[in-house]
């Protein structure tokens, strides 16, 4: 078969250049057909590497995806990936959120939207003690959805603060996805974790302001809790109870966040101390049982497994699209375009968010950092700030139409009389917030680096 198309393509008098580009169009060609078929994203970006490999150079080709693969699977930072997880699954069976939820919910309960206002504070907490957008969306959703129903909130606006507060998840670390693109973007994972954290803060203060504001023009979306819902817990217990469930996942945050700042532990190391420490949460809530453990162990390793498919599957893939040139011939394709570094910049903000709407964060990644990671160097862009505004914008993923993932965490929690559509056009203005978050942090790198550098100096 390899001499025939070795001959074929002889007797053409194709060039070297212009078969490695017919066989890149081929490589996202047989992407695209996968994806839209409804085939997993693993299974697509590593068939595609592979038999595209194969066709180019045969077994030599399958042997360059093999040793991307394996490369990726020596990388001492994913390690870190299983051991967020399990302490994001610790977390979630220790029912740390809902004590807390409670506490913040009187507390806050007298404002216009303080329920809201509550939802986004405690999904933040969540939010940096998870790392993962599923547990974040659906615990804090059974929580607070059917008291924000029950108190009269508009629908839209109680799914869209789950999905946007949930979402989170991934942006404020400790964060698998940050692991994950730290891992391959060649970047410290350590400097990732610190350079989203003023982001994260910001979009989830933004968040806060816009659930305060709305909520202030139309009373009726997020009305304050009645007089008598406050009476049931004094305020001195509003502030004590606050504070106590406040405490052992500031704890938390603190342990792992405060070693990897003084040096005292590698992320993977803190890592694995966060899962000791959040089992130790659930022993103390009194949540721990064989059967939890069990639980948290089998989900563990679903989800691990199914990260770690993902980016072997990508790994064959990109192995082969740098192995045929692809990032130097879409560098200058962009560069020929004559827009600079800003458009380039933008095609690839714009990129990011139109994939969001299709397939996931990781999908995402593996699909447009080899293609322009290469090119933002040529720009002379700063790598750490790249990554930091691109999971950013990757927030918007979870939560646009069609297929964002928090869109269908929500559906699958909420009444029945809550539509799909009520969803759709509560995540709007929290996505157009997104946006603003990373054109701010466009405007102002500093809002990036300061951390980075603080930590550093």
């Amino acid at each position: 078969m390899m001499q025939v198309l070795t001959d074929w393509v002889a007797s053409t008098g194709i060039g070297a250049d212009q078969m490695a580009a017919i066989m890149l169009g081929g490589l996202f060609l047989l992407m695209v057909i996968g994806l839209v078929s409804g085939q997993e994203l693993a299974f697509v970006l590593g068939g595609a590497g592979v038999m595209i490999g194969w066709l180019a150079w045969g077994g030599p080709g399958i042997t360059i995806a093999l040793t991307k693969v394996y490369d990726q699977m020596q990388s001492y930072s994913m390690v870190a990936i299983p051991m967020f997880v399990l302490m994001a699954n610790f977390l979630t069976h220790s029912k740390v959120a809902d004590g807390l939820f409670l506490s913040i919910r009187y507390l806050l309960g007298p404002l216009k939207g303080g329920l809201g206002l509550a939802v986004i504070v405690v999904s933040t907490v969540f939010a940096a003690t998870t790392g993962i957008v599923g547990a974040s969306v659906v615990t804090m959703g059974m929580l607070s959805i059917p008291v924000l129903l029950k108190c009269g909130y508009k629908p839209s606006l109680a799914c869209g603060m789950v999905c946007a507060g949930g979402s989170l998840g991934i942006l404020i670390p400790p964060s698998i996805m940050l692991v994950s693109m730290g891992s391959y973007a060649e970047v410290s994972v350590g400097k990732i974790f610190f350079a989203a954290i003023v982001p994260g803060l910001l979009l989830s203060l933004c968040y806060m302001i816009y659930v305060f504001v709305i909520c202030h023009i139309h009373p009726e979306y997020g009305p304050a809790m009645s007089v008598e819902e406050l009476a049931e817990m004094p305020f001195r217990e509003r502030v004590t109870g606050s504070l106590i469930n406040l405490v052992p996942p500031v704890i938390l945050i603190v342990g792992v966040l405060g070693s990897i700042f003084t040096g005292w532990a590698t992320p993977t190391e803190a890592a694995g101390v966060g899962a000791l420490f959040s089992l130790i949460l659930a022993i103390f809530y009194k949540q721990f049982s064989l059967q939890m453990l069990y639980d948290s162990l089998i989900d563990t390793a679903k989800t691990t497994a199914m990260v770690f498919i993902i980016l072997f599957g990508a790994a064959a893939f990109t192995g082969i699209f740098m192995s045929l040139d692809g990032n130097k011939l879409i560098a200058e394709l962009v560069m020929g375009l004559g827009i600079g570094k800003w458009g380039a910049f933008a095609i690839m903000m714009v990129i990011v968010f139109i994939l969001g709407m299709f397939i996931d964060w990781l999908g995402i990644v593996m699909i447009v950092f080899p293609i322009f990671l290469p090119i933002m160097d040529m720009f002379g862009f700063d790598r750490l700030w790249i990554v930091a505004v691109t999971a950013v914008m990757l927030q918007t993923c979870f939560m646009t139409p069609p297929f964002g993932f928090a869109l269908f965490y929500i559906k699958g929690i909420v009444p029945p009389e809550v539509k799909i559509g009520d969803i759709y056009r509560g995540v709007i203005p929290f996505i157009l917030i997104v946006v603003a978050v990373v054109i701010l942090v466009t405007a102002c790198p500093a809002l990036v680096h300061w951390l980075p550098a603080l930590v550093a100096g």
